[in-house]
């Protein structure tokens, strides 16, 4: 039974990629449609195929591209398929391909409706006027391509809610895959690191809080920074991103020490959460892998009680939920995730590992 995967777009790095990634795993001999593959050797080439805005100057503009990609979706050549599975965040579920592909079955794995078209409270780019005026005209178009496909999936709760709200469809729920078995394999992370990581290591202080990703608005890393205040620990940020500067400065007024970890190489990212005293995750997320790889690294989790994080941390045991609106409500947050133990949080993350994520993918794709 011969399928195909597809994708939005191909970054060389993040969530949704790691998802196809695994997808790609699970069925190595499947072609790949995407817009445009910017992943640099991620995915063998011969497997890869690309729309014309690849082609296009479009490719460097997702937001000049947005309007065509509606369009460039239902015209996908035909190939010898039998099934598609399909990895959305914005309009690949919209995808259909020509010939007698054209009513083959299609699986949907929704990493959330796009955001800025449907919970522009989300995501700053959907709250120009631009953009709303886009949505108003996309909201119906995206709402019936969703009701043509009855297989769904959501990377979690809080987005199968939002796929009701916004498409009217029902879905199962898939966790996506977190690479547990490889953080917690082998030695400590710590004792790999070598060269300028382990020297950036070793220049940290001991029990910090981290705070680990983009270094963007929305992951309100600032609220990082006010945990270590209300708490009197040095933080550390690591990561990078168009936030870094504005960052600097509230890490200049700060009351602790705040340090810097820019881009850390994946060994010295899970050194980092392994040795954290806590990590700290504000951002209201679709599913959120990070605090994930935290607890499978060994640390407690103060995670946003809004969105996909609060499925994944259980309070008392593997950290702790709060919406980061009261200091109160911080510290009691930081006083439960401190109280929890070390193998109940590795224990619990094993339940997301990618073994998992194929085996529930897998069985929903080959049953039907």
């Amino acid at each position: 039974m011969a399928g195909v995967l597809v994708h939005e777009w191909i970054a060389t790095a993040g969530g949704s990629e790691n998802v196809l990634e695994a997808m790609s795993r699970i069925y190595p001999d499947a072609d790949i449609w995407c817009l445009w593959n910017d992943s640099e050797g991620r995915f063998e080439p011969g497997r890869i195929h690309e729309t014309w805005l690849a082609r296009s100057p479009l490719r460097r503009s997702k937001a000049l591209a947005l309007p065509f990609m509606p369009a460039t979706w239902r015209g996908l050549k035909s190939g010898q398929y039998d099934w598609a599975l399909i990895s959305s965040h914005l309009f690949a579920h919209h995808a259909r391909f020509g010939g007698p592909n054209a009513d083959i079955a299609r699986f949907v794995y929704v990493h959330t409706p796009a955001r800025y078209i449907w919970t522009p409270e989300l995501d700053m780019r959907g709250n120009g006027l631009a953009a709303q005026t886009a949505a108003r005209a996309l909201k119906p178009l995206d709402r019936r391509r969703a009701r043509e496909t009855d297989q769904f999936a959501a990377n979690s709760r809080f987005v199968q809610q939002r796929m009701a709200d916004a498409w009217g469809v029902d879905s199962r729920i898939i966790h996506p895959p977190v690479d547990v078995t490889h953080i917690q394999a082998g030695q400590p992370w710590r004792d790999r690191l070598t060269g300028e990581d382990a020297a950036v290591f070793e220049s940290l202080p001991a029990d910090y809080i981290l705070g680990a990703s983009r270094f963007i608005p929305y992951k309100r890393l600032d609220l990082v920074i006010r945990t270590g205040e209300l708490t009197g620990r040095p933080v550390v940020l690591a990561g990078k991103g168009s936030e870094y500067d504005r960052l600097r400065m509230l890490a200049a007024q700060a009351s602790v020490p705040v340090h810097f970890v820019i881009a850390p190489s994946q060994a010295l990212l899970y050194a980092l959460y392994e040795s954290a005293g806590l990590y700290v995750f504000p951002a209201v997320e679709d599913f959120g892998i990070m605090p994930v790889e935290a607890m499978a690294a060994g640390a407690p989790v103060l995670a946003q009680a809004v969105g996909g994080a609060s499925e994944s941390v259980i309070a008392g045991v593997t950290g702790a939920t709060t919406t980061f609106d009261d200091d109160g409500d911080i510290r009691a947050g930081v006083d439960i995730a401190l109280a929890t133990q070390r193998d109940a949080r590795q224990e619990h993350a094993r339940a997301f590992a990618t073994e998992r994520f194929a085996d529930e993918i897998s069985t929903w794709v080959e049953r039907r």
